[in-house]
């Protein structure tokens, strides 16, 4: 079954001449409504009647995080501040957040992509979604929410949290789709086990999941925990949110949105565009976009493009799904987390040497962060109970400023492992011990 078949089958040669035909007029758009846009094509010396063919895109200068965090927090907007009826943020990374504004006609395009995605679950207005995902700023929640209400189904909007609440509401409810990070999915299977309740006490035919990195391991291990297929959701906050590709019953790659968002691959050193099936880092540009149309968007995710017609039916481009990324972010239960914000909060203290490792773990199949943390000489000399208050104090800071709890080890001086090169800060043991 297809939400909208028309285009989620077209061949080759229409998508393509669709594309064009947006890519064209958004390239205009942005060029005429966004002066940051003006003023990088005229910097690259292009002009938007310079797009005569796809290929063309190239011509077009990359936006970065970077680009929409000089720009914050309106400065991307293409429409007067008045026609934005809804924004959302990025989680912050290094002090200013990305924003991302929607007119009406976005948000209809949000749920339009997400409703396809919803069907290739095999959701329909008869189902009972259950959406863990945040509601607020981080645009998880929101993409499903509007997705699911635009194919009829029930939501109940749940959010993070409430572990045993929500094992209690999957079973009273019956609900039948399971919205949620993969870490937390296999959290609430063992939660419900430890309840005593077992898939056949539950209603789900399937679960869909994303927002963070995950093995094919983890999904079987989900897949058989809730004896539920569970399918892939990709998406962005700076393009739109979820939606922007997602997995059909294959279960083989996910389907890009591309009557939307034009994806490209590029080799993140030489900024070429790579061919079908290379690895690199995907670029997204907005298509449709009226709030916000964003150009040349770098990911820093790694994946690469494939074409082969799908036996599901649907001639959209697929993508793989990300296994990793070209920065050093890391997504601790779907929070985006840099080493530069926990260091920003370390630099507050005083009495600790600037030599800390990040280390992240999955030990009961939900993220856990360990910061390690160098104490001066005299520091360590000092009372238990002084090292004790330290600790705490930095914690505090640590969860003001990425909005988790995290584990902190004060160490001996000297005893963090120097580098010449690029210090090694990040510790991911989570694919070493996620099964």
């Amino acid at each position: 079954m297809m939400w909208n078949e028309e285009v989620e089958s077209k061949s080759r040669e229409e998508m393509k001449k669709l594309q064009l035909e947006r890519l064209q007029a958004v390239v205009n758009y942005a060029y005429e409504n966004v002066p940051y846009y003006k003023k990088r094509f005229d910097e690259q010396g292009v002009k938007p009647q310079d797009i005569k063919t796809l290929e063309d895109i190239q011509k077009l200068p990359f936006t970065t995080k970077d680009d929409l965090r000089a720009a914050y927090p309106f400065g991307m907007f293409a429409v007067p501040q008045r026609e934005i009826v809804e924004v959302h943020t990025s989680s912050g990374t290094t002090g200013k957040p990305t924003v991302s504004g929607y007119t009406r006609k976005d948000l209809e395009t949000w749920s339009e992509v997400m409703a396809r995605g919803l069907t290739m679950f095999g959701v329909d207005e008869d189902d009972i979604i259950q959406n863990t995902h945040g509601y607020g700023l981080f645009t998880g929640g929101f993409g499903v929410h509007y997705g699911a209400q635009n194919i009829g189904a029930t939501v109940i909007p749940i959010s993070t949290g409430q572990t045993r609440r929500q094992i209690e509401i999957m079973k009273d409810f019956q609900t039948s789709v399971l919205i949620v990070t993969p870490s937390y999915g296999l959290y609430l299977a063992e939660v419900a086990e430890e309840e005593g309740v077992t898939p056949d006490d539950l209603n789900l035919k399937s679960i869909g999941f994303g927002a963070e990195m995950w093995t094919e391991e983890m999904r079987q291990e989900l897949q058989k925990r809730f004896n539920a297929p569970a399918y892939n959701i990709y998406g962005l906050t700076e393009i739109m949110g979820p939606g922007i590709a997602l997995e059909c019953p294959v279960q083989d790659g996910l389907h890009v949105m591309e009557d939307h968002f034009y994806p490209e691959i590029i080799d993140s050193e030489t900024q070429e565009v790579l061919d079908d099936g290379e690895k690199g880092e995907l670029v997204l540009t907005n298509l449709t976009r009226e709030g916000m149309p964003i150009i040349r968007f770098r990911t820093k995710d790694v994946t690469s493009l494939q074409r082969e017609p799908c036996s599901c039916g649907r001639t959209m481009v697929k993508m793989d799904r990300i296994t990793g990324r070209t920065d050093d972010m890391l997504k601790i239960r779907g929070v985006a987390v840099f080493p530069s914000q926990i260091e920003k909060a370390l630099l507050k203290m005083d009495g600790i040497e600037p030599h800390y490792q990040i280390i992240a773990t999955r030990p009961h199949h939900l993220d856990e962060l360990e910061v390690r943390v160098e104490t001066s000489p005299k520091l360590f000399s000092d009372e238990v109970k002084e090292l004790v208050g330290i600790k705490k104090k930095i914690e505090g800071y640590i969860h003001n400023e990425i909005g988790l709890r995290v584990k902190v080890t004060l160490v001996e001086p000297k005893t963090l492992p120097r580098s010449e090169g690029k210090a090694v800060r990040v510790i991911d043991k989570r694919e070493l011990n996620s099964d």
